[in-house]
């Protein structure tokens, strides 16, 4: 029986038996963990193993946020600390080579980091394109204000991640950059002319659009759509994401619970499915919301259902690397900014 067409969060470190019930009933497509699910490495690994057995899926994908800097849902003593997007823009300004081995070696060391867990996709790069005057919940996440800078750095990361046998979520498709608002907590909206925007804040993903995965932006884009967000428009979705930019693999709703969305849970599902995603996110574990969500998913069927074998049949097995040599090299090359 195919999955439903839905990723879901949990609530804690384990899996209560309440959840696997519903998990089992619902058969989501995959899991997503934040740091109130990790305690220990011992830990996680136990819990991607119950929320696998949960839907009798010993390789349903499980997804995570770590970018590194702000954004790293797995955090010290038990994982490293990792350096925000920005340092490799940085190092990209004065050193183009030195800045792609070093996203590299980042999202190849962190892929090491998820494998050894479980966690097999992470919602990383960011291709987002700042521009001065937007709200800072981009800002260091990016990796430059120079689209070509980003495409560079990005394909680097991109390649890192998947020859650590973890797929890359490339986000916020069509472009986050511009935001003037948190979409966690208020509907951003973006004025910008569509031609602007196409040479632009589109440029990083168009340049990267073989990825097998992308995030939708909960962004109003008043010069194509001064209604609906991209998550929710289909407009955006179909027109911009999949024919301008061209991007042909998984497209995933950022997460459902946010406050840039309005309405019920199963409305808001329900407008992002029309609109054209393949999937959608809910992050929270909250129970009323995952119902809501869970009676407007369909089964992954026939475009969305080719779309997500294509980017879950492009996981392989690691590359192998010297962990150690990799981290020195890696360290080497960030020490060498100061």
């Amino acid at each position: 029986m195919p999955a439903s067409a839905v990723v879901y969060g949990c609530r804690g470190a384990e899996l209560a038996p309440e959840e696997r019930a519903f998990f089992r009933d619902a058969n989501p497509l995959g899991f997503i963990l934040f740091s109130r699910n990790a305690e220990n490495p011992a830990q996680v690994e136990r819990l991607c193993g119950a929320l696998r057995e949960s839907v009798g899926n010993p390789e349903a994908p499980i997804f995570i946020d770590q970018e590194g800097g702000r954004v790293q849902r797995l955090k010290p003593p038990h994982w490293r600390a990792r350096p925000p997007a920005r340092v490799f823009g940085t190092l990209f300004e004065s050193n183009p080579d030195s800045g792609r081995e070093a996203a590299y070696l980042s999202a190849r060391l962190i892929a090491h980091e998820l494998r050894t867990l479980g966690i097999t996709v992470n919602c990383a790069p960011v291709l987002d394109v700042p521009v001065t005057g937007a709200h800072d919940i981009i800002g260091d996440r990016a990796f430059s204000s120079d689209p070509a800078a980003v495409i560079e750095l990005g394909r680097a990361a991109i390649e890192g991640y998947l020859d650590g046998g973890v797929l890359p979520v490339i986000k916020h498709i069509p472009g986050h950059g511009r935001a003037t608002a948190d979409s966690h907590l208020a509907l951003p909206r973006v004025a910008t002319p569509a031609n602007e925007l196409s040479s632009h804040d589109f440029v990083t993903f168009r340049g990267l659009n073989h990825a097998p995965i992308a995030m939708t932006a909960h962004v109003v884009y008043e010069a194509i759509d001064s209604r609906r967000p991209a998550t929710t428009s289909p407009r955006i979705l179909h027109n911009v994401v999949r024919r301008e930019i061209g991007f042909a693999g998984l497209l995933i709703s950022d997460d459902l619970s946010m406050a840039a969305l309005e309405g019920p849970l199963g409305a808001r599902a329900k407008a992002a499915f029309f609109a054209g995603c393949d999937v959608a996110l809910h992050c929270n574990g909250k129970f009323d919301e995952m119902k809501g969500v869970a009676a407007e998913a369909k089964p992954l069927a026939g475009a969305a259902l080719a779309r997500a074998d294509a980017a879950l049949g492009q996981l392989r097995p690691p590359v192998p690397l010297d962990f150690a040599a990799a981290e020195a090299r890696l360290d080497a090359i960030i020490g060498a900014m100061v």
